[in-house]
């Protein structure tokens, strides 16, 4: 896999250049994207002969199989669902954080995956006024790459030394399959120059995996009735 530049190495980026720095909570257009400018196929053609027999993806069989359980079980509910799941421990809680901090101005604090896609926090040193924080993003491993400005947060750290910004971007849900994996890294634009945290050149990954869950048979009925 071909990763980013590694940490801090430095661009000099021209005033009035595309991307140049913009002051912090500034965020860029929303645009859609399909699946071709993903790096995926646009379409996924398919033939069914009438001899074959059905094949049913995990994530629709994991789902018939909690309705059928909710509707013929008297006990708890257990079932698995596949998620993103980070390949890194919490980069905050490493007992390095401040030193990588420091030395590379920009650092990766927590990261969630949900539903809706993945979203997380990043700390910056406050070298100037006018910054902007990206995340860069793949679903091919780097064939091609995405990016999504980060929201200004706000000031953490001593005397307002450090920023924090928030991130987020949304993940197509034929993705989620087993073994499947998201890449990303992080940049740092501010008084002319460029840092990245690309997770000390690996880069950040996220792995679609089995995630075991585990309701209480009154929850599940409850939830059934909000449901309908």
């Amino acid at each position: 896999a071909r990763s980013l530049p590694s940490s801090p190495e430095r661009r000099q980026t021209g005033a009035g250049a595309p991307g140049a720095a913009c002051r912090p909570g500034c965020s860029g257009q929303h645009r859609v994207r399909f699946a071709d400018a993903l790096g995926l196929e646009l379409a996924q053609v398919k033939v069914f002969n009438a001899g074959d027999d059905p094949s049913v993806p995990l994530h629709v069989l994991s789902r018939l199989a909690i309705n059928s359980d909710l509707c013929c079980s008297s006990q708890d509910l257990e079932f698995t669902l596949q998620c993103l799941v980070p390949d890194f421990p919490p980069p905050m809680e490493a007992a390095d954080f401040t030193e990588r901090l420091g030395r590379q101005l920009v650092c990766l604090e927590r990261v969630t995956c949900s539903d809706l896609g993945v979203s997380g926090t990043v700390r910056v040193r406050n070298v100037a006024f006018e910054k902007q924080v990206a995340v860069r993003y793949t679903f091919s491993d780097w064939r091609s790459a995405h990016e999504a400005v980060a929201r200004w947060r706000g000031p953490a750290g001593a005397e307002g030394t450090e920023d924090v910004f928030a991130f987020g971007f949304p993940v197509p849900p034929f993705l989620l399959e087993l073994g499947s994996r998201v890449h990303f890294a992080l940049r740092y634009r501010v008084a002319g120059a460029e840092y990245w945290d690309n997770n000390d050149g690996r880069d950040y990954s996220l792995t679609c995996r089995d995630h075991a869950l585990h309701m209480p048979r009154g929850e599940c009925e409850e939830s059934w009735i909000h449901f309908i």
